[in-house]
């Protein structure tokens, strides 16, 4: 992104990542969408938004918030997502809450949910998705709490959305979606294109849900190719 031009900020949200958890152990979208706003409040005008997964939940709530982005991009992410798909995602999330005893357990734990995903020969690299407990064991950089108790709850919570980005201001838009997805499917594609019309669909066929991870090289073609053409970056 910076090599084309734009100045781009990559922030960890709340209880993920290097973010700190929150004591109240809230994660609501609401929540979430004012963590992003609080961001942009420090961003150069006007910016574009690409959120992945939860990070485009996020984006849309902003949205239906009065947040008006000169181009989004959403990755692997609609309003009404496969619910299989969600549940495999959350089931992932939340196993192996004793954490591991080493980096190759993680990494077994990866392959057993990702396994059409190359094995990487050193997992030197899954450290930057861990942190190490007290008792030595590595868990997951995310609070367990970020899932919301049940499927339902979560479901729930996106359909809310619904009615909001309808009347939300719009803005181009890309779909970034695997083409192995199981959170997103043809279907559910045709239903947010009701929603948002003015939707651009790029199908990444060497990727699942984790599309950056699987295809990153396609993947960052995809995003600079839409906004070349809708949000250019503004050189010096």
């Amino acid at each position: 992104m910076a090599d084309a031009g734009y100045h781009a900020v990559s922030y960890d949200a709340r209880g993920h990542g290097e973010s700190g958890w929150s004591a109240d152990g809230i994660y609501s979208y609401s929540v979430r969408a004012q963590d992003l706003r609080a961001v942009l409040a420090q961003s150069p005008r006007p910016f574009a938004i690409v959120g992945a997964s939860m990070g485009g939940v996020t984006a849309m709530q902003a949205l239906t918030d009065g947040v008006v982005p000169g181009a989004l991009v959403l990755v692997d992410i609609v309003l009404r997502p496969e619910r299989g798909g969600v549940k495999r995602i959350r089931d992932f999330m939340r196993a192996n809450p004793e954490g591991f005893a080493s980096l190759e357990e993680a990494a077994d734990a990866v392959a057993i949910y990702n396994p059409d995903r190359p094995r990487s020969k050193d997992p030197i690299r899954l450290l930057r998705n861990l942190r190490a407990g007290s008792d030595g064991r590595l868990r997951w950089h995310w609070d367990p709490r970020i899932l919301p108790p049940n499927l339902e709850d979560d479901m729930e919570a996106m359909e809310r959305l619904v009615d909001g980005l309808r009347s939300a201001v719009r803005c181009p838009t890309l779909l970034v979606r695997g083409a192995r997805s199981e959170v997103v499917s043809e279907a559910s594609v045709a239903e947010f294109r009701e929603i948002m019309p003015q939707i651009e669909v790029f199908d990444v066929a060497a990727a699942g849900h984790m599309v950056a991870g699987d295809s990153n090289d396609v993947f960052n073609r995809a995003i600079l190719e839409f906004l070349g053409r809708n949000f250019p970056a503004r050189r010096p």
